[in-house]
């Protein structure tokens, strides 16, 4: 069976897998941030990391509610994705001597993440679609949205101060 615990077999299965994955995704973004926030030395991106905090919480939530709505009990299966890029930026941040090249680091490793979950709450929102649960689809689209608006918010730190900085 490979890597899943489950044979996969249907875009359900898909579906459901790739929910249970999210899900231990977000928890562990959850575990992160708060060090994220307290090492960074740019005071926009100590905010951007601490509201970003308050608002994967609210992602785990909602993946919780579409857990239920699916008639799914709520569990995560490991993401390796997700472990290899928070081990990366760990390894990375660990080595930045100067704080402002650290941000730079830490920017980018919530850049990375940020794209991993736009790629996969896209799917999500394809697979409910296709699957006919518009109800779930819809509270995808939201974390979807949020997702997309924080790369957006990281872009523009990095462009208007982070990365000059560091330079």
């Amino acid at each position: 069976m490979g890597l899943f615990s489950q044979p996969i077999k249907t875009l359900d299965d898909l579906f459901v897998h790739t929910l249970q994955d999210m899900y231990y995704a977000e928890n562990q973004i959850v575990k992160n941030l708060p060090t994220m926030a307290e090492k960074a030395s740019e005071p926009a991106l100590k905010a951007a990391f601490q509201s970003h905090l308050t608002e994967t919480e609210g992602q785990v939530r909602r993946l919780e509610q579409v857990f239920q709505m699916h008639g799914q009990p709520v569990k995560g299966v490991t993401c390796q994705a997700m472990d290899g890029i928070l081990s990366e930026a760990k390894d990375v941040i660990s080595d930045c001597d100067d704080p402002e090249v650290c941000d730079a680091a830490m920017l980018s490793a919530a850049q990375a993440v940020e794209h991993y979950e736009i790629t996969r709450y896209g799917s999500l929102v394809a697979y409910a679609t296709q699957l006919g649960r518009a109800d779930c689809a819809s509270l995808l689209k939201q974390t979807l949205e949020e997702e997309k608006n924080a790369d957006q918010k990281l872009t523009r730190i990095a462009e208007g101060c982070v990365n000059q900085h560091a330079a």
